[in-house]
């Protein structure tokens, strides 16, 4: 995709962003994984909803980390241009994956440009559904996000709806694409869309990527 002008006071690299309004993400096969079975870095393609690539992004975690604590694990991810710039990253510490513990619960910062935070994506603890809360860079409350009560995107996809902060008006939707059967049954290679409002601020685009991929690592990524 070729880069559009820059909007006022927005982040290098973000001005891909800045006229579309979904998000394709997918993520790409890795065949060492899907034959001797142990977990690798994580890769994906960002598209626009033509089918043109954006942004790359890859996870940077060790063998250890991966493998021992799964979908749970800390990590960084880089979000790269076309032309190799890294213009967004992706930080997720280590926290209780279990919906029983409420006091450590999921969260990740965006970074845009690297080094300088932009927002923030917390899970909020609530005994059966799946909610999370989007924060600008001062860690305010700007949305919220509601997903379902039971993961299971074997028959179809699955969809996590963005709406305001008292959850009257859908804003967007994170979609957990539905991938084919042998594709769902032996790998982990999710395919994602991300809805939202064109004129919404670039930086909350990028955060919504954020959340994406929490939701991936969170639900969908498989346990070895």
């Amino acid at each position: 995709m070729p880069a559009p002008p820059p909007p006022l006071n927005c982040p290098p690299g973000l001005e891909y962003l800045s006229q579309i309004d979904m998000i394709l993400i997918h993520q790409q096969i890795e065949l060492l994984e899907v034959l001797f079975s142990f977990e690798s870095s994580n890769v994906y393609e960002i598209k626009n909803s033509f089918g043109q690539r954006i942004y790359f992004a890859a996870e940077d975690t060790n063998f250890c980390i991966r493998n021992c604590c799964g979908r749970s694990r800390p990590f960084t991810l880089r979000i790269t241009d076309n032309v190799g710039r890294e213009v967004i990253t992706l930080e997720r510490p280590l926290r209780c994956n279990c919906c029983c513990c409420p006091c450590c619960l999921q969260e990740i910062e965006i970074q845009a440009p690297p080094g300088v935070p932009v927002g923030y994506v917390t899970q909020n603890w609530h005994p059966c559904l799946t909610k999370f809360t989007i924060k600008n860079q001062k860690r305010e409350d700007v949305l919220k996000i509601s997903g379902p009560c039971i993961m299971c995107s074997c028959i179809a996809g699955v969809d996590f709806e963005i709406t305001s902060l008292d959850e009257q008006i859908v804003v967007g939707r994170i979609s957990k694409h539905w991938s084919g059967f042998l594709r769902e049954a032996f790998t982990d290679a999710d395919n994602f869309g991300i809805q939202f409002p064109r004129d919404l601020d670039v930086k909350m685009k990028a955060v919504m990527i954020g959340a994406c991929f929490l939701i991936d690592y969170m639900f969908f990524e498989r346990t070895r």
